[in-house]
């Protein structure tokens, strides 16, 4: 029997390992499919005949839409985003701030944690991953900066919970109302008070 092209062929698992290239293949078409139809137009079955892959897989690694999801936006934010150092802690919140608005505004990254927010309403699966999987793995860069910043004696280190969570309050309210533009002073403002930082000081 001869044997078929590689652009042919169908993507499948090694064993109970991920195919390298079938994942990749997966979460490209994911991403395409986001940006192309948005969350209402998103299937796995779609995802599934665009990367050459069968349905069985993609639920053998992702048991849930809300797990792809999730894994699409990791990748995603891994090759556009980097964790700043300034030096200070409202500084190093104003440049992660206008970089994680930027990728939400000018990527589907933006539309896809709408969407996971939108699906963790609805089941309890989604939920589950929006808070156990999605969220410990996305806040750990951000608790580490506001970590830098206590160990400077920049802020109470009882106080960085709190503080996190004003901190993603103010970019899930600009998220969720589609305010993304890249308001450089109010996002120091802001960044200022979050940090105890005064208006002004350096």
């Amino acid at each position: 029997m001869p044997e078929t092209s590689p652009a042919d062929r169908r993507r499948s698992s090694i064993g109970a390992r991920r195919n390298p290239d079938a994942e990749a293949a997966i979460l490209t078409a994911a991403r395409a499919l986001l940006a192309e139809r948005g969350y209402a137009g998103f299937s796995i079955e779609e995802v599934a005949r665009r990367a050459g892959a069968g349905k069985p897989t993609i639920y053998r690694w992702w048991a849930t839409k809300a797990d792809l999801l999730i894994d699409v936006y990791a990748a995603e934010k891994a090759s556009h985003m980097a964790l700043p150092d300034t030096g200070a802690l409202w500084s190093d919140l104003l440049a992660y701030t206008r970089a994680l608005w930027g990728f939400w505004r000018d990527t589907p990254s933006g539309s896809i944690f709408r969407a996971l927010i939108a699906e963790a309403q609805t089941t309890d699966a989604a939920l589950s991953a929006l808070r156990d999987k999605f969220l410990p793995d996305r806040l750990r860069d951000l608790c580490h900066m506001f970590e830098r910043a206590a160990e400077r004696g920049e802020i109470p280190a009882s106080e960085i919970d709190d503080r996190v969570g004003l901190y993603i309050g103010f970019n899930w309210l600009h998220l969720l109302s589609d305010r993304l533009a890249d308001d450089a002073p109010a996002i120091e403002r802001t960044a200022r008070l979050i940090s105890g930082q005064p208006p002004g000081r350096t």
